[in-house]
């Protein structure tokens, strides 16, 4: 049975993107699961750029106004996931209706494993329909107040909405005293956090050469904790590299 599962956030700029492009190549890749992700934040794309697919002749948008079938849209990655992406183009957005997203995943049921919705922050309509085409939900905030406070607002959304919580994803953290713990974020959000991933120098990096971290650099400690994450997810065990793996890795980057 095919799980989908929306990525969300309260705020922009928390990683949301970075975490469902490594998410979906980690779990094609290193798991051999049939992964699909799609951009559904359609005013401001940016999943498909971020592994350098600066062109794509057919894409959401096309699915959404009725013109195509969801395979139409769907580009294959070196990773093994398959990714669709959503138009860079404002006229593109002409005739769109996003609400119509859970019925072109619809399409996908039973012919991939896993779909993972990248939707827009916030609780717009994009963001919305995600929630309402989602079967399951993942979290994700910084370890500050006010992103972690908008994850509260999320969560009582998808409650009404009747996904299931995943839990939380905290991400860019770097051990500061003036940092809320994992475990104050928990206490806020009444949700478990599930991953902790800490700022790693290899990331905008990886963004640059539009590789996902976990091909770039495997061994660096966010692509260790994201790879723990995707194992979370579907159940399976993962044991970290050695220390000796681990110093390779670092004298490489």
């Amino acid at each position: 049975m095919t799980r989908v599962i929306g990525v969300i956030s309260g705020k922009g700029g928390v990683g949301k993107t970075t975490l469902v492009a490594n998410l979906g190549s980690v779990l094609s890749s290193k798991f051999k699961k049939g992964v699909v992700i799609v951009d559904c934040n359609i005013t401001t794309s940016h999943l498909g750029l971020y592994l350098g697919m600066y062109y794509n002749p057919v894409t959401l948008n096309n699915v959404l106004t009725g013109e195509v079938e969801m395979g139409s849209a769907m580009y294959d990655h070196f990773t093994g996931m398959k990714v669709v992406p959503a138009s860079l183009s404002l006229k593109d957005l002409k005739g769109v209706d996003i609400f119509n997203l859970g019925d072109t995943i619809k399409e996908l049921f039973d012919k991939t494993d896993i779909v993972i919705l990248d939707s827009a922050p916030g609780l717009g309509r994009e963001a919305l329909s995600v929630l309402r085409a989602s079967d399951e939900v993942l979290f994700v905030t910084t370890p500050f107040v006010p992103s972690t406070m908008d994850i509260i607002r999320c969560f009582e959304v998808i409650n009404e909405i009747g996904a299931k919580p995943l839990g939380i994803v905290l991400n860019m953290i770097t051990g500061e005293k003036y940092e809320l713990t994992a475990g104050e974020v928990e206490g806020l959000v009444e949700l478990p956090v599930i991953a902790s991933i800490p700022v790693d120098k290899n990331i905008p990096r990886s963004l640059a050469l539009k590789a996902p971290l976990v091909t770039y650099k495997p061994n660096s400690p966010a692509s260790r904790e994201i790879t723990a994450l995707a194992a979370r997810l579907i159940g399976e065990s993962y044991k970290p590299p050695g220390l000796w793996s681990r110093l390779k890795g670092f004298f490489k980057s």
